[in-house]
Protein backbone atom coordinates (compact mmCIF):
# COMPACT_ATOMS: atom_id res chain seq x y z
CA UNK A 1 0.00 0.00 0.00
CA UNK A 2 1.42 3.36 -0.99
CA UNK A 3 -0.01 6.81 -1.64
CA UNK A 4 0.98 9.81 -3.71
CA UNK A 5 0.50 12.94 -1.62
CA UNK A 6 0.89 16.60 -2.54
CA UNK A 7 1.31 19.03 0.35
CA UNK A 8 0.72 22.74 -0.22
CA UNK A 9 2.05 25.52 2.01
CA UNK A 10 1.80 29.27 1.46
CA UNK A 11 3.91 30.23 4.50
CA UNK A 12 7.58 31.01 4.04
CA UNK A 13 8.38 30.85 7.77
CA UNK A 14 9.90 28.08 9.85
CA UNK A 15 7.82 27.54 12.96
CA UNK A 16 5.97 24.62 14.48
CA UNK A 17 3.56 24.33 11.56
CA UNK A 18 6.28 24.07 8.96
CA UNK A 19 8.31 21.69 11.10
CA UNK A 20 5.34 19.35 11.45
CA UNK A 21 4.77 19.32 7.69
CA UNK A 22 8.46 18.61 7.15
CA UNK A 23 8.48 15.73 9.65
CA UNK A 24 5.31 14.23 8.18
CA UNK A 25 6.61 14.42 4.61
CA UNK A 26 9.93 12.80 5.47
CA UNK A 27 8.25 10.15 7.59
CA UNK A 28 5.74 9.22 4.93
CA UNK A 29 8.50 9.11 2.34
CA UNK A 30 10.49 6.72 4.54
CA UNK A 31 7.41 4.50 4.67
CA UNK A 32 7.41 4.19 0.89
CA UNK A 33 4.91 6.86 -0.13
CA UNK A 34 5.50 9.38 -2.90
CA UNK A 35 5.46 12.88 -1.40
CA UNK A 36 5.59 16.26 -3.11
CA UNK A 37 5.49 19.83 -1.82
CA UNK A 38 4.07 22.92 -3.55
CA UNK A 39 5.46 26.09 -1.95
CA UNK A 40 6.28 29.68 -2.78
CA UNK A 41 9.74 30.63 -4.05
CA UNK A 42 11.94 31.52 -1.09
CA UNK A 43 10.15 29.13 1.27
CA UNK A 44 12.32 27.77 4.08
CA UNK A 45 10.18 24.64 4.15
CA UNK A 46 10.90 24.13 0.45
CA UNK A 47 14.65 24.26 1.09
CA UNK A 48 14.41 21.84 4.00
CA UNK A 49 12.18 19.48 2.03
CA UNK A 50 14.47 19.45 -1.00
CA UNK A 51 17.43 18.69 1.27
CA UNK A 52 15.53 15.63 2.48
CA UNK A 53 14.81 14.38 -1.03
CA UNK A 54 11.23 15.65 -1.29
CA UNK A 55 10.23 16.84 -4.78
CA UNK A 56 9.40 20.55 -4.60
CA UNK A 57 7.20 22.48 -7.03
CA UNK A 58 7.19 26.28 -6.81
CA UNK A 59 3.78 27.95 -7.00
CA UNK A 60 3.10 31.67 -6.48
CA UNK A 61 -0.08 31.32 -4.35
CA UNK A 62 -0.74 35.01 -5.10
CA UNK A 63 -4.30 34.88 -3.80
CA UNK A 64 -7.06 32.43 -2.98
CA UNK A 65 -8.51 32.66 -6.51
CA UNK A 66 -5.12 32.88 -8.29
CA UNK A 67 -6.09 31.11 -11.51
CA UNK A 68 -2.53 30.51 -12.70
CA UNK A 69 -1.64 28.80 -9.41
CA UNK A 70 -4.83 26.72 -9.48
CA UNK A 71 -4.12 25.52 -13.00
CA UNK A 72 -0.46 24.88 -12.20
CA UNK A 73 -1.42 22.71 -9.24
CA UNK A 74 -4.00 20.86 -11.34
CA UNK A 75 -1.29 20.10 -13.90
CA UNK A 76 1.10 18.86 -11.19
CA UNK A 77 -1.63 16.60 -9.79
CA UNK A 78 -2.25 15.07 -13.21
CA UNK A 79 1.43 14.74 -14.14
CA UNK A 80 2.50 13.11 -10.85
CA UNK A 81 -0.55 10.93 -10.30
CA UNK A 82 -1.40 12.65 -7.00
CA UNK A 83 -4.16 10.91 -5.04
CA UNK A 84 -4.42 13.24 -2.05
CA UNK A 85 -3.84 16.99 -1.71
CA UNK A 86 -3.08 18.10 1.86
CA UNK A 87 -3.29 21.89 2.37
CA UNK A 88 -2.03 23.84 5.36
CA UNK A 89 -2.38 27.66 5.31
CA UNK A 90 -5.16 30.03 4.24
CA UNK A 91 -4.32 30.93 0.65
CA UNK A 92 -2.92 27.56 -0.35
CA UNK A 93 -5.98 25.88 1.16
CA UNK A 94 -8.20 27.75 -1.31
CA UNK A 95 -5.89 27.20 -4.27
CA UNK A 96 -5.28 23.56 -3.34
CA UNK A 97 -8.97 22.85 -2.78
CA UNK A 98 -9.99 24.28 -6.14
CA UNK A 99 -7.16 22.44 -7.94
CA UNK A 100 -8.05 19.16 -6.22
CA UNK A 101 -11.71 19.56 -7.17
CA UNK A 102 -10.83 20.27 -10.80
CA UNK A 103 -8.48 17.27 -10.85
CA UNK A 104 -10.99 14.98 -9.14
CA UNK A 105 -8.72 13.89 -6.27
CA UNK A 106 -9.18 13.70 -2.51
CA UNK A 107 -8.61 16.75 -0.33
CA UNK A 108 -7.32 16.92 3.25
CA UNK A 109 -6.91 20.21 5.11
CA UNK A 110 -4.61 20.27 8.10
CA UNK A 111 -5.56 22.95 10.60
CA UNK A 112 -2.57 23.95 12.74
CA UNK A 113 -3.97 26.97 14.59
CA UNK A 114 -6.70 27.02 17.21
CA UNK A 115 -8.51 29.95 15.59
CA UNK A 116 -12.16 30.22 14.49
CA UNK A 117 -13.26 28.94 11.10
CA UNK A 118 -16.57 30.41 9.94
CA UNK A 119 -18.61 27.74 8.16
CA UNK A 120 -20.52 30.10 5.85
CA UNK A 121 -21.40 29.94 2.15
CA UNK A 122 -18.75 32.51 1.30
CA UNK A 123 -16.14 30.31 3.01
CA UNK A 124 -17.15 27.33 0.88
CA UNK A 125 -13.59 25.99 1.02
CA UNK A 126 -14.45 24.58 4.47
CA UNK A 127 -17.06 22.31 2.87
CA UNK A 128 -14.69 20.94 0.23
CA UNK A 129 -12.23 18.90 2.31
CA UNK A 130 -12.93 15.20 2.66
CA UNK A 131 -11.27 15.45 6.07
CA UNK A 132 -9.96 18.31 8.21
CA UNK A 133 -7.06 17.32 10.46
CA UNK A 134 -6.69 19.18 13.74
CA UNK A 135 -3.51 18.99 15.76
CA UNK A 136 -5.35 18.18 18.97
CA UNK A 137 -8.66 17.03 20.45
CA UNK A 138 -9.50 20.48 21.85
CA UNK A 139 -9.23 22.04 18.40
CA UNK A 140 -11.50 19.36 16.96
CA UNK A 141 -14.07 19.79 19.72
CA UNK A 142 -14.10 23.57 19.30
CA UNK A 143 -14.75 23.36 15.56
CA UNK A 144 -17.65 20.97 16.17
CA UNK A 145 -19.29 22.73 19.12
CA UNK A 146 -18.62 26.39 18.35
CA UNK A 147 -18.50 26.46 14.57
CA UNK A 148 -20.84 23.75 13.37
CA UNK A 149 -18.42 21.42 11.60
CA UNK A 150 -19.66 17.84 11.26
CA UNK A 151 -17.83 15.43 13.55
CA UNK A 152 -17.16 12.93 10.77
CA UNK A 153 -15.25 15.56 8.75
CA UNK A 154 -12.76 16.18 11.56
CA UNK A 155 -9.96 13.99 12.86
CA UNK A 156 -7.41 14.83 15.56
CA UNK A 157 -3.81 13.82 14.84
CA UNK A 158 -1.40 15.37 17.34
CA UNK A 159 2.03 16.41 16.14
CA UNK A 160 4.53 13.64 16.77
CA UNK A 161 8.19 13.97 17.64
CA UNK A 162 10.91 11.55 16.57
CA UNK A 163 12.44 11.09 19.99
CA UNK A 164 15.03 8.67 18.61
CA UNK A 165 16.52 11.61 16.69
CA UNK A 166 15.47 14.54 18.85
CA UNK A 167 18.19 14.26 21.47
CA UNK A 168 20.94 16.52 22.82
CA UNK A 169 24.47 16.14 21.51
CA UNK A 170 26.18 18.13 24.27
CA UNK A 171 26.36 17.81 28.03
CA UNK A 172 24.47 20.36 30.11
CA UNK A 173 27.57 22.10 31.49
CA UNK A 174 29.22 22.20 28.06
CA UNK A 175 26.16 23.81 26.47
CA UNK A 176 25.91 26.32 29.30
CA UNK A 177 29.58 27.20 28.90
CA UNK A 178 29.02 27.72 25.16
CA UNK A 179 26.15 30.09 25.95
CA UNK A 180 28.13 31.90 28.64
CA UNK A 181 25.82 30.74 31.42
CA UNK A 182 26.88 29.98 34.98
CA UNK A 183 26.51 26.28 35.91
CA UNK A 184 24.10 27.00 38.77
CA UNK A 185 21.92 29.80 37.36
CA UNK A 186 18.19 29.16 36.75
CA UNK A 187 17.65 29.07 32.97
CA UNK A 188 14.24 29.52 31.37
CA UNK A 189 13.89 28.70 27.66
CA UNK A 190 11.12 29.78 25.30
CA UNK A 191 11.10 28.40 21.74
CA UNK A 192 8.69 30.32 19.50
CA UNK A 193 8.44 32.61 16.51
CA UNK A 194 8.41 36.16 17.88
CA UNK A 195 4.96 37.24 16.76
CA UNK A 196 1.84 38.54 18.45
CA UNK A 197 0.05 35.27 19.17
CA UNK A 198 3.02 33.93 21.15
CA UNK A 199 2.83 36.91 23.54
CA UNK A 200 6.52 37.38 24.22
CA UNK A 201 5.55 40.58 26.02
CA UNK A 202 3.92 38.46 28.73
CA UNK A 203 7.00 36.24 28.87
CA UNK A 204 9.26 39.26 29.39
CA UNK A 205 7.05 40.80 32.05
CA UNK A 206 6.75 37.47 33.84
CA UNK A 207 10.51 37.03 33.73
CA UNK A 208 10.97 40.54 35.15
CA UNK A 209 8.80 39.44 38.07
CA UNK A 210 10.81 36.24 38.50
CA UNK A 211 14.07 38.20 38.62
CA UNK A 212 12.86 40.07 41.68
CA UNK A 213 12.85 36.78 43.59
CA UNK A 214 15.41 34.80 41.60
CA UNK A 215 18.14 37.26 40.54
CA UNK A 216 20.38 34.55 39.03
CA UNK A 217 17.74 33.64 36.41
CA UNK A 218 18.36 33.93 32.65
CA UNK A 219 15.77 33.85 29.86
CA UNK A 220 16.71 32.35 26.50
CA UNK A 221 14.45 33.18 23.54
CA UNK A 222 15.01 30.86 20.59
CA UNK A 223 13.37 31.98 17.36
CA UNK A 224 12.99 35.19 15.43
CA UNK A 225 10.04 36.99 13.92
CA UNK A 226 8.38 40.29 13.04
CA UNK A 227 8.19 41.54 16.64
CA UNK A 228 11.78 40.87 17.67
CA UNK A 229 12.87 44.51 17.64
CA UNK A 230 9.84 45.47 19.77
CA UNK A 231 10.65 42.76 22.29
CA UNK A 232 14.30 43.76 22.44
CA UNK A 233 13.20 47.31 23.26
CA UNK A 234 10.80 46.07 25.93
CA UNK A 235 13.53 43.93 27.50
CA UNK A 236 15.78 46.99 27.72
CA UNK A 237 12.96 49.12 29.16
CA UNK A 238 12.41 46.50 31.87
CA UNK A 239 16.09 46.72 32.79
CA UNK A 240 16.93 43.15 31.88
CA UNK A 241 20.06 43.72 29.79
CA UNK A 242 22.24 40.62 30.00
CA UNK A 243 19.43 38.59 31.54
CA UNK A 244 17.46 38.01 28.34
CA UNK A 245 19.22 36.42 25.35
CA UNK A 246 17.66 36.67 21.89
CA UNK A 247 19.18 33.63 20.19
CA UNK A 248 17.45 33.83 16.79
CA UNK A 249 16.72 30.74 14.74
CA UNK A 250 18.48 27.69 16.18
CA UNK A 251 19.00 24.19 14.86
CA UNK A 252 20.21 22.88 18.23
CA UNK A 253 16.95 22.94 20.21
CA UNK A 254 17.70 19.64 22.02
CA UNK A 255 20.98 21.11 23.31
CA UNK A 256 19.22 24.31 24.40
CA UNK A 257 16.67 22.19 26.26
CA UNK A 258 19.51 20.27 27.86
CA UNK A 259 20.88 23.56 29.20
CA UNK A 260 17.52 24.79 30.51
CA UNK A 261 15.86 24.27 33.89
CA UNK A 262 12.36 25.21 32.73
CA UNK A 263 10.50 25.83 29.48
CA UNK A 264 7.99 28.65 29.05
CA UNK A 265 5.08 29.22 26.66
CA UNK A 266 2.90 32.34 26.95
CA UNK A 267 0.73 32.07 23.81
CA UNK A 268 -2.83 33.37 23.75
CA UNK A 269 -3.80 30.71 21.19
CA UNK A 270 -2.24 27.36 20.30
CA UNK A 271 -2.88 24.04 18.69
CA UNK A 272 -0.67 21.37 20.23
CA UNK A 273 2.72 23.12 20.20
CA UNK A 274 5.72 21.10 19.10
CA UNK A 275 8.07 23.09 21.28
CA UNK A 276 6.21 21.89 24.37
CA UNK A 277 5.97 18.29 23.13
CA UNK A 278 9.73 18.33 22.57
CA UNK A 279 10.41 19.80 25.99
CA UNK A 280 8.22 17.25 27.74
CA UNK A 281 9.83 14.40 25.82
CA UNK A 282 13.22 15.47 27.13
CA UNK A 283 11.84 15.68 30.65
CA UNK A 284 11.84 19.46 31.07
CA UNK A 285 9.39 21.08 33.50
CA UNK A 286 7.05 23.41 31.60
CA UNK A 287 5.05 26.51 32.49
CA UNK A 288 2.45 27.19 29.79
CA UNK A 289 -0.79 29.03 29.21
CA UNK A 290 -3.95 26.92 29.35
CA UNK A 291 -5.06 27.62 25.77
CA UNK A 292 -6.06 25.45 22.82
CA UNK A 293 -4.57 21.98 22.96
CA UNK A 294 -1.88 22.85 25.53
CA UNK A 295 -3.78 21.16 28.42
CA UNK A 296 -3.65 17.90 26.45
CA UNK A 297 0.13 18.06 26.83
CA UNK A 298 0.60 19.94 30.06
CA UNK A 299 -1.51 18.23 32.70
CA UNK A 300 -1.37 20.69 35.56
CA UNK A 301 0.64 19.35 38.45
CA UNK A 302 1.49 16.12 36.62
CA UNK A 303 3.48 17.00 33.49
CA UNK A 304 3.86 20.76 34.01
CA UNK A 305 2.21 23.87 35.39
CA UNK A 306 -0.65 25.67 33.63
CA UNK A 307 -1.35 29.38 33.99
CA UNK A 308 -4.05 31.66 32.55
CA UNK A 309 -3.13 33.66 29.47
CA UNK A 310 -2.24 37.34 29.85
CA UNK A 311 -1.19 36.87 33.51
CA UNK A 312 2.53 37.64 33.88
CA UNK A 313 2.16 37.67 37.68
CA UNK A 314 0.89 34.10 37.86
CA UNK A 315 3.39 33.00 35.24
CA UNK A 316 6.22 34.42 37.35
CA UNK A 317 4.90 32.59 40.41
CA UNK A 318 4.83 29.28 38.53
CA UNK A 319 8.40 29.75 37.33
CA UNK A 320 9.47 30.60 40.86
CA UNK A 321 7.94 27.35 42.13
CA UNK A 322 10.12 25.39 39.72
CA UNK A 323 13.18 27.35 40.80
CA UNK A 324 12.49 26.93 44.53
CA UNK A 325 10.95 23.43 44.65
CA UNK A 326 13.37 20.91 43.15
CA UNK A 327 11.22 17.94 44.19
CA UNK A 328 8.27 19.37 42.25
CA UNK A 329 10.48 20.00 39.22
CA UNK A 330 11.79 16.42 39.35
CA UNK A 331 8.30 14.92 39.63
CA UNK A 332 7.00 17.01 36.72
CA UNK A 333 10.05 16.02 34.69
CA UNK A 334 9.34 12.31 35.09
CA UNK A 335 5.64 12.71 34.28
CA UNK A 336 6.37 14.89 31.26
CA UNK A 337 8.77 12.44 29.68
CA UNK A 338 6.48 9.45 30.11
CA UNK A 339 3.38 11.28 28.80
CA UNK A 340 5.04 12.73 25.70
CA UNK A 341 6.81 9.56 24.64
CA UNK A 342 3.71 7.41 25.04
CA UNK A 343 1.22 9.66 23.24
CA UNK A 344 3.11 12.10 21.00
CA UNK A 345 5.69 10.11 19.04
CA UNK A 346 6.33 10.56 15.33
CA UNK A 347 5.36 6.95 14.64
CA UNK A 348 1.96 7.45 16.27
CA UNK A 349 1.37 10.50 14.05
CA UNK A 350 2.40 8.65 10.90
CA UNK A 351 0.25 5.61 11.77
CA UNK A 352 -2.79 7.86 12.20
CA UNK A 353 -2.03 9.70 8.97
CA UNK A 354 -1.79 6.47 6.98
CA UNK A 355 -5.12 5.31 8.43
CA UNK A 356 -6.69 8.63 7.45
CA UNK A 357 -5.44 8.48 3.87
CA UNK A 358 -6.44 4.83 3.48
CA UNK A 359 -9.90 5.61 4.81
CA UNK A 360 -10.67 8.44 2.40
CA UNK A 361 -9.31 6.39 -0.51
CA UNK A 362 -11.36 3.38 0.68
CA UNK A 363 -8.29 1.17 0.79
CA UNK A 364 -7.19 -1.38 3.40
CA UNK A 365 -4.55 -0.17 5.88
Amino acid sequence: MSFTILHTEWSDGWGGQERRIHAEMLGMQRRGHKVLLAARPGSILARQAAAGGIAVEFVDFAGKFDLSSILRLKAIIAREGVQIVNTHSGIDSWVGALAARLAGVKLVRTRHLNLPLQRRWYNFVHFMAHRIVTCGAAMRSNLIKAHGFPADQLVSIPTGIDFSRFAPTKARDAMRAELGLAPACFVVLMVAVIRGVKRHEIALRAFAGLLQQQPDAVLLLAGDGPMQADMERLSAELGMAGKVRFLGQRSDIPDLLQAADAVLLTSRSEGVPQAITQALGLGKPVVATAVGGVPELVIDGETGLLVPSERPDLTAQALLRLAREPELAARLSQGARAHARQHYSLEAMLDATERLYAGILNRPC
